[in-house]
């Protein structure tokens, strides 16, 4: 009776619109109700779990705010921004009717679902893998306002359920990545540049790469002069000289952005004929490259004197980091002999490294080395192992030479032309370097403000930090650091210790040094540029590799969880360092095999009353004591391997019992 009451609708819509309103993001929990994260504050509301079936994690949006039993509680109302719109589920049939399951942590409900026209809704399993785009959404009043549901519409299947390449084909399809090579061309043929090229295939130039490296992009020749310094000749492999400023191998290579790397696999940029064959520096092949020559001291001071030039070179020695590493760390190397000329070559490239080492570690900034994880995968893409490959020395020698190089092409561009792909990074972020500078003088480290917002001032600190028995205030710095940038225009790299720094060193897997490439081109000749970087192209090669990141690592993730399905059965006791501390807990790194897992606070002690766990200062505290900090290493295991998120969770092998109770006079007695 009171249904349809056209007096009791309008009363209620008057006592909506004199409650107080609030903005603010949706956070869901696993029971149910949610919270309205409010903004610019820290402060959060209570949503029921009535009124979170209209809203999903991550929404924004305007909700009304009301008393209910005592309690101040959050209604959203209206939408202001959607969190789902194209996302990744399974299929989930209900009742022989078709539902979309999101692969999201924090959505938990099915969401009714239909094939888009052509795709046949037989061909979906239960659990099989697809692309969908959320077509309503509840409180999105733009939509029939009798649909108060969700609903998603299935735009293209993307693999069976049991599917063990899954990892990888969902992660594709998740970030819009492409999961196949550039289609093949008929024929390649290189463009008339006007590039005038020395024939340098008599010089010993040596390549140093994996043992498994198709794409072998650049080659070095060292000499040793008599008063001690170097004089290294760069060679890098030249795609430019078969793709032409904006046909259509050069837009798909742009849209690319990168060579994409995932674990047990990688799809690369250009066309593997390119990549792996006519541009990769085989041996014993000759092949077109752009060159660099320069002096470096003995002292490892990089010269004035650089020349970049065109060049035909045929590489002499196709050399393994671990073979190289072996012989020099250990005088020599089972299986592996080379002649005295590539011999020569390996130990004077040695001895530039070195010098140059010294140099950054001295006056820019060397980082710690850390290892890499590869994964070993069976012929049907189990995980076998996963292996720690640690940094070495042949690693040094070819980082030192790329780095080298890398510093003369910014040097050049910059002065040449003022612009290029450069990549920057501009030290403290200006908002937060007063807040480092309290934890800088807390520690009594010999900086002043003044001086941390130079170059120089910068790098010294960075040198002084690595020299601190433990990587706390290092790990808590980072917070206020200013993030990696590439742009068009010079700029110091404040990270690496650099005035100015410009990669050209992999045009076969980056997009930015194949521009770079056609600039060096330029200073070569002497002509006008045939491509020159606008201001957008910074924020393409930001957003390319921030994808492609992501994508590595939520496939690691998922291998990960398969790897160590078996970890919690058999209590295995890991090594596990703190990267990041938040209210809920704090993230460790395992440092046998590089997952990240999770430990609540839960996990550290059962009483939440004991415990305080400050992302602000990086430190988890018990009964008020400093326990735990960036950068501690301890014991852990793992309690839980969360399969459908992909995700770790673990506790510390130490407990904390609770402290004793005080035993009073009477109780003595």
């Amino acid at each position: 009776m009171f249904q349809d009451n056209p007096l009791l609708a309008q009363l209620k819509k008057q006592i909506q619109e004199t409650l107080p309103k609030k903005e603010g993001t949706i956070k869901a929990t696993d029971r149910g109700f949610g919270f309205l994260e409010l903004d610019n504050s820290k402060d959060s509301i209570f949503i029921p779990p009535t009124y979170m079936k209209n809203v999903m994690h991550g929404d924004r949006v305007i909700a009304v705010i009301r008393t209910e039993k005592e309690r101040e509680v959050a209604e959203p109302q209206e939408l202001v921004e959607q969190s789902l719109t194209r996302f990744i589920g399974r299929v989930k049939l209900i009742r022989s009717r078709l539902h979309v399951m999101p692969d999201h942590p924090q959505l938990k409900d099915a969401i009714k679902a239909r094939a888009i026209k052509g795709l046949n809704p037989e061909s979906l399993k239960e659990g099989d893998w697809v692309v969908a785009n959320l077509n309503n959404h509840p409180l999105d009043t733009t939509k029939d306002a009798k649909n108060k549901a969700f609903s998603c519409v299935v735009k293209e299947k993307i693999t069976d359920s049991g599917d063990k390449i899954a990892p990888w084909w969902v992660t594709l399809a998740r970030h819009n990545l492409p999961n196949a090579e550039p289609a093949p061309q008929e024929s390649w043929s290189m463009l008339d540049e006007g590039l005038e090229r020395q024939d340098l295939t008599h010089v010993p130039f040596i390549t140093i790469d994996g043992e498994s490296t198709k794409d072998m992009d650049d080659a070095l020749y060292t000499e040793q002069k008599e008063d001690g310094s170097f004089d290294i000749t760069i060679a890098i492999a030249d795609p430019t000289s078969y793709i032409e400023v904006g046909n259509d191998m050069d837009k798909e290579a742009r849209e690319r952005g990168f060579t994409i790397y995932l674990p047990g696999r990688n799809i690369p940029m250009l066309p593997r004929e390119l990549s792996d064959e006519l541009c990769s520096l085989m041996e014993n092949e000759k092949r077109p490259a752009i060159c660099c020559r320069v002096n470096v001291s003995k002292d490892g001071v990089i010269s004035d004197d650089i020349t970049f030039f065109a060049a035909w070179i045929q590489s002499q020695a196709r050399l393994a980091y671990d073979n190289i590493s072996d012989l020099i760390e250990n005088g020599e190397c089972e299986g592996f002999a080379p002649n005295d000329i590539i011999r020569q070559q390996i130990d004077v490239l040695h001895a530039f490294a070195n010098a140059r080492s010294d140099w950054r570690a001295n006056n820019a900034v060397v980082f710690p080395d850390r290892p890499d994880y590869r994964f070993e995968l069976s012929e049907d893409n189990d995980v076998i192992a996963i292996h720690t490959d640690p940094r070495r020395t042949a690693n040094r020698m070819v980082e030192e030479a790329m780095i080298t190089a890398n510093i003369c092409a910014g040097r050049v561009l910059r002065d040449k032309f003022g612009l290029g792909v450069f990549n920057t990074h501009a030290g403290f972020n200006p908002e937060k370097i007063d807040t480092a500078m309290d934890f800088l003088t807390k520690a009594e480290a010999p900086f002043t403000k003044e001086e941390i917002e130079t170059l120089s001032g910068f790098s010294a600190l960075r040198r002084w930090l690595n020299e601190q028995d433990t990587t706390y205030l290092d790990n808590r710095l980072r917070k206020f650091q200013a993030y990696s940038e590439v742009g068009n225009l010079p700029a110091p790299h404040y990270a690496m210790g650099l005035d100015v720094y410009a990669t050209w060193t992999s045009p076969i897997r980056k997009y930015g040094d194949m521009i770079n490439h056609r600039l060096l081109k330029a200073v070569i000749t002497g002509n006008e540029a045939s491509q020159k970087p606008d201001d957008t192209v910074g924020d393409e090669i930001a957003a390319h590799r921030r994808f492609h990141r992501m994508a590595e690592r939520d496939v690691s993730d998922w291998l990960y969880v398969r790897l160590l399905s078996n970890a919690v059965k058999e209590e295995t006791v890991f090594t596990g360092e703190i990267f990041d501390i938040n209210r809920a807990g704090m993230r460790v790194r395992l440092i046998e095999n590089g997952a990240a897992a999770f430990i609540p606070g839960s996990l550290i002690v059962d009483n939440k009353e004991r415990i305080e766990c400050s992302g602000e200062l990086g430190v988890v505290n018990i009964d008020k004591v400093r326990e735990y900090q960036l950068g501690d290493s301890f014991e852990v295991k793992l309690t839980e391997v969360r399969t459908a998120t992909r995700q770790l969770v673990a506790r510390p092998v130490q407990q904390f019992p609770a402290p004793k109770a005080e035993v009073s006079v009477e109780e003595k007695a």
